[in-house]
């Protein structure tokens, strides 16, 4: 009976604000060691739901468990403070005790302050790369140095469940990158179940071992970060994961033809509208064949099946090349398609490309009544 294990359960929460539904009947397990990230947009209900859980906000309707016990309750009015739910918080302000040292603000929520604790707290500010810095004052470290002290902090009392809310959104991108990683592995070490809110796509494929992605307070997809990438439920959760091209048509014999290429619609019935949605990862380039007067020189000219389409801009961007191209439609001003080719491949505006779409960049839905 897994009500009975230990970490996290939210059965059936729901919670208004001024008569609009925040969050509407979400049901979450979280398993000791387990990091399960909410990611969606803001006002989704990612942070009110974590706000609920951790008993910052009086539960409306529902249950919270941790581990066996019994912490919130809506029908009988069972609310038991954040402090004595035996839990970790750590949102976007970590709110150091200014007049602590790193060490004493670290050492502030543990009860007992035995040896073996201490011990624990050397170590971990090895591992968080902090221990030069053990007697210092929170306004003397970086942004990244007093996250991972609030980390430690919310840590230290050996919580079974850990709430994060956007812990890394204050931080530099080379920083985030680098405290993100040592903040995972002090999770896994510590093996607490930890819920962590993130509106960063990137940011929850890197941290979580599942992701549940929120839209207007419903969970609209859960499952493993691959799952999520390759396999979304709907185009929300396909177009949050990452800039999409939008194309649509028609489905006829199995089939939708657009202008770049024709997909396989087996799915869908003859005559359905449908939504072709291409991510830039999937487009592959390469430069329109040159004339044949220019190709003697090689041998015949191979006859090329695809039409080009005109570059209307190429930029670097470290490492990609971010090529956008017009999309010629009858009676329809053009559309842009971006594309993203690995390694420098800058062609020049107004010269033609050969377009090639991966099928498994591309998603097709059924086109929604909008």
């Amino acid at each position: 009976d897994p009500a009975m294990s230990g970490g996290l359960h939210i059965n059936n929460l729901s919670h208004d604000f001024d008569g609009l539904a925040a969050v509407q009947g979400v049901s979450i397990f979280v398993a000791p060691g387990e990091v399960i990230c909410l990611l969606g947009p803001s006002g989704c209900g990612k942070t009110t739901l974590l706000r609920v859980a951790a008993g910052l906000e009086r539960i409306q309707r529902g249950q919270i468990h941790i581990g066996k016990t019994i912490v919130a309750d809506a029908a009988t009015g069972l609310h038991t403070p954040p402090e004595r739910r035996g839990i970790g918080l750590m949102f976007q302000d970590y709110a150091l005790f200014p007049h602590l040292n790193v060490r004493d603000n670290i050492r502030f929520g543990i009860g007992a302050d035995t040896h073996e604790r201490q011990l624990w707290i050397n170590e971990a500010l090895k591992l968080m790369d902090i221990e030069t810095h053990a007697e210092n004052f929170p306004h003397t470290l970086s942004g990244g140095q007093q996250q991972r002290v609030a980390l430690l902090r919310a840590l230290a009392p050996e919580p079974s469940v850990l709430f994060l809310d956007e812990p890394f959104s204050g931080l530099d991108v080379k920083r985030r990158a680098q405290v993100r990683q040592q903040t995972l592995a002090m999770l896994k070490e510590t093996g607490v179940a930890t819920l962590m809110v993130t509106h960063d796509p990137e940011e929850a494929m890197f941290m979580a071992d599942r992701i549940l992605v929120m839209r207007e307070g419903r969970i609209v997809q859960d499952g493993i970060p691959i799952e999520i990438y390759s396999e979304p439920a709907d185009p929300f959760v396909a177009s949050f994961l990452g800039p999409i091209n939008i194309l649509t048509g028609i489905v006829a014999g199995g089939h939708v033809v657009t202008p770049l290429g024709t997909f396989d619609a087996t799915d869908f019935v003859e005559d359905d509208a449908v939504e072709i949605l291409i991510r830039p990862a999937g487009i592959q380039l390469a430069a329109a064949p040159m004339e044949a007067a220019d190709n003697l020189a090689n041998g015949p000219k191979l006859p090329t099946t695809k039409q080009g389409f005109e570059v209307i801009s190429a930029r670097p961007l470290g490492g990609v090349s971010l090529v956008d191209f017009k999309l010629p439609e009858a009676g329809k001003d053009p559309a842009i398609i971006e594309a993203r080719i690995p390694g420098n491949f800058l062609p020049d505006p107004g010269s033609q490309v050969i377009v090639n779409v991966n099928a498994n960049e591309t998603f097709i839905f059924k086109a929604s009544g909008e």
